[in-house]
């Protein structure tokens, strides 16, 4: 990600849309209450930082498995053997958690 992207994704005032989801009701009690002991001023703002937190996880791995990707492209153009590139996308997709 470029930084003139991360430095506008990191601003506050960001324009937001409403969202409407439904949770159980526990959740929501639970979010309420862990909410103001992890410093958040409510549950809303909570819950944008739980679903900020996993996207942002999911955009890095996603990023990872397209980089590996085109790595391996290129190993297969220059002749890297197929046998070789199954076994160091194995071994780079667990020592980085990628599925």
């Amino acid at each position: 990600m470029s930084v003139d992207k991360l430095k506008a994704k990191l601003q506050p005032n960001r324009k937001k849309v409403m969202v409407s989801i439904r949770m159980p009701e526990d959740v929501v009690e639970d979010l309420k209450q862990v909410a103001p002991l992890l410093g958040f001023s409510g549950y809303q703002p909570l819950m944008r930082a739980y679903i900020g937190q996993g996207l942002r996880a999911d955009l890095e791995r996603l990023n990872q498995e397209t980089e590996l990707s085109r790595l391996v492209e290129s190993l297969r153009r220059q002749g890297v053997k197929e046998e070789v590139l199954v076994t160091a996308v194995a071994e780079a997709r667990a020592e980085y958690n990628v599925k």
